[in-house]
C-alpha cells in the first residue's frame, strides 16, 4: 500500500492481475508494481487524468515525509505538498505533460510534512490508456541541492578560468602548472597550453624561490591566513618585467577519499605593481623630506658654513647613494650674465668635501691647498656646469674591470657604477657641483632622484655661499 492504492484509476496505470497460488507467480501485478516503485532510488508519483494522486513510493516518503497512505487519493498537491499560492502553476505544468510529447523537466519548491521546503527537479510524462489516449501523468523527482551545487561549482570553475580579472593557476604536487586561466597566462607572458607542466623557473627570472617556498608550505601546512605580496621578474620576449603579485593560496585535496590526498595548490594572484610602486614612491618622498628637515635643523647648529654643507651631504646620503663629492668652481662662481663662449671654457673645479673612500663615515672637508681636480673633457661634472642642470651617467652591467676603469678615469671611487651630478646654484650664480655615486648591485639614478639631488644642492650651495662671504670678510 506504500506505493499505490487499489482503485480503478490504479488499474489504468497498473492493472491488477488475478492472484495465483504458489511461488512468485502468485504476486499480483499491483503488488509487483508497488515493489518496483518502492525499490527505486528516485521519488515517483502518478496522477490520473483528473489530477488525483494514484502512486507514491518510499523515496517520495523519505524526501517529503508524507506516507503513501497520507498522499494517495488526494486531489493535486495544493495545501500539503505545495503552497496554495503556487499550486495552480505547479499542477498546471505537471499535468501539461499529458498533452506534450516526451518528458517535461521542471524545478519546483515542494513542502515537507514538517513545514520545510525542498527544491526538486521533476521529469514528467503522459501515461497512455489501452485506447492510446492520455490516462494520467507519472512524475519522477529528486532533490537538486547536490545537482545545483555541482552545476554552480562547474560554472564557478568556468568563470574563474575564462572571465576572472585575476590570475588562477592550479599547481600540481611537483609545483608545475596543471591548469591556467587566461589572465594568468597573459601575466606570465605565454599561452594557456604552453605553460602547462613547465617548471616555474622557466617562466620567472626572479622570485621563483619565494613562490616555490610558499607553494611547498601550503602543500605541507595548508593555506596561509592572509595574502602574500611576491615580487617576481617575468621572462618575456621584450625582456624581464618586474611585477608584484598579491597572491592567495588554497591546498587542494581529493574529496573522493577518506584521507585527504593532496592534488596540488590553487594559486590566485592580482598584479598590484603600480599600487606598490606608488606606495614606495610616496614612502620614499616622505623619508627624503624628513631627511632634508633634519639636515636643516642640524646645519643650523654649525658655526662654520662649510660644516653645514657636509651635514646636508651626510643626511642626503642615507638610503640614496654610497658616495658623495662636492666640487667648487675655481675663482668663486660663474655669473649668469657672463655669456661669452661656452660656460666650460677655462672652468676648473676644486674639491671641497667628499665621503671617505673604502670605509663608512661622515663627509670630510678637503685641505686648504685648493688644487684643481683633473677632470677630462666631457666629464659629467663639467657637463653639469655647462647645462646648469643635473646630469646622470652609468656604466651599467659592464664587467668589473671595465667598470673600475670607467670610475678611475672620472676621478671617482673605483666601486662607483652610477653617478648623478647636480649643479650648486645660489643667487643667480653657479658655485660648483655635487656628485652622488652608487656602487654595483644598486639601481641607476632616475628622474625623481635628480629632483631630490637638486633640492640637496640648493642647501649645500647656500652654505658654500655663506662660507665664501665669510672668507672674503676675513
Amino acid at each position: 500500500m506504500s506505493a499505490s492504492r487499489r482503485s480503478g484509476t490504479t488499474d489504468e496505470l497498473g492493472p491488477d492481475e488475478p492472484e495465483r497460488d504458489g511461488g512468485p507467480e502468485a504476486v499480483g501485478g499491483s503488488d509487483l508494481l508497488a515493489a518496483l516503485l518502492d525499490g527505486m532510488d528516485a521519488a515517483l508519483c502518478a496522477f490520473d487524468a483528473d489530477g488525483v494522486l494514484t502512486h507514491w513510493n518510499r523515496e517520495a516518503e523519505r524526501i517529503l515525509g508524507w506516507t503513501a497512505a497520507e498522499a494517495v487519493g488526494r486531489h493535486g498537491l495544493a495545501g500539503w505538498a505545495v503552497r496554495s499560492a503556487d499550486a495552480e502553476e505547479v499542477e498546471g505544468r505537471l499535468m501539461s505533460a499529458m498533452r506534450a510529447p516526451g518528458r517535461q523537466v521542471n524545478e519546483f519548491a515542494l513542502l515537507t510534512k514538517d513545514g520545510g521546503r525542498v527544491l526538486v527537479r521533476t521529469q514528467s510524462a503522459a501515461v497512455r490508456g489501452p485506447d492510446g489516449k492520455p490516462a494520467g501523468v507519472y512524475c519522477a523527482f529528486s532533490e537538486v541541492h547536490a545537482q545545483i551545487d555541482l552545476e554552480r561549482s562547474i560554472a564557478l570553475s568556468e568563470a574563474l578560468f575564462e572571465d576572472a580579472s585575476w590570475g588562477v593557476v592550479l599547481v600540481d604536487a611537483d609545483l608545475r602548472p596543471a591548469v591556467v586561466n587566461s589572465h594568468a597566462a597573459r601575466a606570465l607572458g605565454t599561452g594557456r597550453t604552453s605553460v602547462l607542466g613547465r617548471p616555474l623557473g622557466e617562466l620567472l627570472a626572479q622570485g621563483v624561490e619565494e613562490l616555490e617556498a610558499a607553494l611547498t608550505h601550503v602543500l605541507a601546512e595548508g593555506a596561509p591566513p592572509a595574502p602574500a605580496e611576491i615580487w617576481v621578474s617575468v621572462r618575456t620576449p621584450e625582456g624581464h618585467q618586474r611585477r608584484c603579485w598579491r597572491s592567495g593560496f588554497l591546498r587542494l585535496a581529493s574529496p573522493l577519499t577518506e584521507e585527504p590526498v593532496p592534488l596540488g595548490v590553487g594559486w590566485l594572484f592580482q598584479d598590484v605593481t603600480e599600487a606598490k610602486q606608488l606606495e614606495q614612491e610616496a614612502s620614499l618622498l616622505r623619508f627624503r623630506a624628513q631627511q632634508l628637515h633634519r639636515a636643516a635643523r642640524a646645519a643650523a647648529e654649525c658655526e662654520d658654513p662649510r660644516d653645514a654643507a657636509t651635514v646636508h651631504l651626510d643626511f642626503a646620503l642615507a638610503g640614496f647613494a654610497d658616495h658623495a663629492i662636492v666640487d667648487r668652481v675655481v675663482g668663486g662662481s660663474l655669473n649668469d650674465n657672463d655669456n661669452e663662449g661656452p660656460r666650460t671654457t677655462g672652468v676648473r673645479l676644486v674639491r671641497v668635501a667628499a665621503t671617505p673612500t673604502g670605509a663608512p663615515g661622515p663627509s670630510l672637508l678637503a685641505g686648504a691647498a685648493g688644487l684643481p681636480v683633473r677632470y677630462g673633457e666631457g666629464h659629467p661634472a663639467l657637463q653639469c656646469v655647462e647645462r646648469v642642470g643635473s646630469v646622470r651617467a652609468s656604466i651599467g652591467t659592464a664587467p668589473p674591470e671595465q667598470a673600475r676603469e670607467w670610475a678611475r678615469v672620472r676621478q671617482w671611487p673605483v666601486d662607483a657604477v652610477h653617478a648623478l651630478c647636480a649643479v650648486l646654484r645660489s643667487r643667480g650664480r653657479t658655485l660648483g657641483v655635487v656628485t652622488f655615486l652608487r656602487g654595483g648591485g644598486r639601481s641607476p639614478f632616475e628622474r625623481p632622484d635628480s629632483i631630490y639631488a637638486e633640492d640637496v644642492a640648493v642647501r649645500i650651495a647656500a652654505a658654500l655661499d655663506l662660507a665664501g662671504e665669510a672668507g672674503e670678510k676675513r
